[in-house]
């Protein structure tokens, strides 16, 4: 075992010791925590407690839960019990990051261990049996069979059966334009007359494939922007494998920015409108910054989409402990081993982070109930995982230890230290109020670190759900603050909120900086850069 894996070992064992070491130094804790669990229990079985679950607990929905006492004094004790260890865990005195990392151990336990996740003690399960006769176990071992040999032993999120990227997915006409080893470059037909005679670049995350920006009919971002008179280009990412292990950090910026010299010729436009999202926005950050460090004036305008770029923001939730902590860090040295860290892996450490949510919803569904999975368009991309290369995972990894991409710190790309607050470009920002991959207080705090004027708007949905927002939602709802504002509790308390998506917001904001219009143009391309094939490429079928 190479010495920084050992060593990184160590320093899990030497964490996880010092947490059970204070935990028996403190054994009042645990009696206090205990007793109060058990008396809460007491109650319940008397009918008399009023433990109910947390908001947006979706596992206790069933009205069996309220309404018969036996289910309701089970669901009432587990809470009870649960919630004594969580507490118990947060009253210990120990490093907030060992703390952190106890919490998760002890979720995973409590959460492995709910009433819910058995067919005797889950109201539904135990309706459902008794009204097929058992066929619903019967399929819902097939299920876990098909899964333990197909889907590495994680229940199916999809009925992947039902969809095919270029069938009834990324279906917007486009070519590909530009095409080397670490990206295809797509520039997409305009559906409008005239056009804004400046580009929108679009940078989708690393660790995703590129056609969630164009899902459907209807849900697809290309769609809406083409249609409403922009010209659009978008990066589809090459799956690594271990042949591109040695992909940095700096190779995919390069790669970018070859990419978008190449938008600017075609569209002859001196400049762009720049988007990312999640990983994509990192890099589309870094890049902005590259060019202002080298004196080239290309960003227009930067939008981030559920993009976390200064961890300090979110070192108390699961992206916080999943950025910075263990988890990453020996997924690091994993990748190295085998030169990529491997989809379905970065999928299972997601998967893990919301067990209640990603794996026993649907243990739940697939197996108890005997449900095939759902077939929805963004859990059949989500499942559509691609490799990171190690190279840069390690350079991320780095990045974020040191606190992210901040206007104090941030990596240096070809001798040039990058800061964010040399962005001075106009930026849009949004972050999602329920996302808990890249939470929207971390998102926030990338307005206080640019250096020019900050739009933030925030999304009262998860991380997915707030990007592909279309318009005609009635649920959809988003809230803004013209006002001054510098955190996000003072963003909310002057903050307006909307009905309707996002969207159309964004879309005002990038008319404004869209530049005149200009006849929009019958041919894709350009004599340089002719058309290679159709959309969605070739890239987005590898892996």
């Amino acid at each position: 075992m190479p010495v920084d894996r050992m060593e990184n070992v160590a320093d899990l064992a030497t964490s996880m010791t010092k947490f059970y070491t204070t935990a028996l130094s403190q054994p009042m804790d645990a009696w206090t925590r205990g007793f109060d669990a058990w008396q809460e229990m007491m109650r319940s079985f008397v009918g008399k407690a009023e433990i109910v679950p947390e908001k947006g607990d979706k596992r206790f929905r069933d009205p069996i839960w309220q309404t018969n006492p036996a289910y309701r004094a089970l669901m009432q004790s587990y809470l009870a019990w649960s919630g004594a260890i969580m507490d118990w865990v947060d009253s210990l005195d120990v490093p907030e990051r060992d703390k952190l990392r106890a919490r998760l151990v002890a979720s995973l336990v409590t959460d492995a261990v709910a009433p819910t996740n058995a067919v005797l003690t889950n109201p539904t399960a135990t309706k459902t049996t008794l009204e097929h006769g058992g066929k619903n176990l019967v399929q819902g071992l097939q299920n876990l069979l098909h899964d333990m040999t197909k889907n590495g032993g994680l229940p199916s999120m999809v009925d992947k059966s039902k969809f095919e990227v270029g069938k009834n997915l990324s279906l917007s006409d486009g070519k590909v334009i530009y095409k080397e080893e670490h990206l295809e470059l797509l520039q997409y037909a305009p559906q409008t007359d005239t056009v804004y005679e400046r580009p929108v670049f679009i940078v989708p995350p690393q660790i995703n494939k590129f056609y969630v920006w164009d899902l459907a009919p209807g849900r697809s971002i290309i769609e809406e922007l083409t249609q409403k008179g922009h010209q659009v280009f978008i990066i589809s990412w090459r799956n690594p494998g271990e042949e591109q292990s040695h992909w940095t950090l700096e190779s995919y910026i390069d790669a970018l920015d070859r990419a978008t010299e190449v938008a600017c010729q075609v569209s002859k436009s001196d400049d762009l409108n720049i988007i990312g999202a999640c990983s994509g926005g990192i890099t589309a950050a870094l890049l902005a910054s590259l060019w202002k460090a080298k004196g080239t004036e290309r960003a227009h305008s930067l939008t981030l989409l559920v993009a976390v770029l200064d961890v300090r923001g979110a070192q108390n939730t699961s992206m916080g402990l999943f950025a910075n902590f263990e988890v990453l860090e020996v997924a690091k040295l994993f990748s190295k081993s085998k030169g990529v860290l491997e989809g379905k892996d970065l999928e299972r450490a997601f998967a893990w982070l919301r067990p209640n949510d990603l794996i026993w919803a649907y243990w739940v569904n697939n197996y108890l109930l005997g449900n095939n999975p759902p077939a929805f368009d963004i859990l059949y991309w989500n499942a559509d995982a691609t490799n990171l290369a190690a190279g840069l995972h390690g350079d991320l990894i780095t990045m974020l230890e040191h606190g992210g991409f901040t206007s104090e710190t941030g990596p240096t790309i070809g001798g040039h230290p990058l800061r964010l607050s040399d962005v001075t470009c106009d930026a849009y920002i949004l972050g999602g109020e329920t996302d808990h991959i890249t939470p929207w207080d971390g998102c926030y705090l990338t307005r206080n670190e640019l250096g020019g004027d900050s739009t933030f708007v925030l999304s009262q949905a998860g991380h997915i759900q707030s990007l592909i927002n279309p318009p005609g939602n009635p649920k959809a709802r988003y809230m803004t603050n013209d006002g001054k504002h510098d955190s996000p509790e003072s963003f909310l308390e002057g903050a307006t909120q909307h009905q309707g998506s996002w969207w159309e917001h964004w879309e005002a904001w990038l008319d404004a900086r869209g530049g005149r219009k200009v006849k929009a143009r019958k041919t894709l391309g350009s004599t340089k850069y002719k058309p290679i094939s159709d959309a969605p490429g070739a890239y987005v079928f590898e892996g």
